[in-house]
């Protein structure tokens, strides 16, 4: 099972997010340390390749983006809530920044 690892404020975000929201993050990022796909989720071709986007619907819409390809872990770049239809710019260059640091 790989680990996880969370990049910049990554942790503190995803602590942020409603109850249900991470508990049901929790069970996703689970699957993905032991292999799997994540139930919801798109790849983020934008951010960087290989990054995936979770997404929980619970009490709002809430986003998660992460790497598995990298074999030392699972990276969790971005955890976010999403309040439009299309993910922010800033969001998207948050990520693609933290995925830089980790992959350089």
């Amino acid at each position: 099972m790989k680990t996880l690892r969370f990049v910049g404020s990554s942790l503190d975000d995803l602590r942020d997010f409603p109850l249900e929201a991470r508990r049901a993050f929790g069970f996703e990022l689970d699957a993905v340390q032991r292999g799997q796909m994540p139930s919801d989720f798109k790849p983020m071709l934008n951010v960087g390749s290989g990054v995936y986007e979770i997404r929980i619907h619970e009490q709002g819409e809430w986003r998660v983006l992460y790497v598995a390809k990298l074999a030392e872990a699972i990276y969790v770049l971005h955890a976010f809530q999403k309040k439009t239809q299309k993910t922010r710019k800033a969001d998207i260059e948050l990520a693609a920044k933290r995925y830089q640091e980790i992959t350089s």
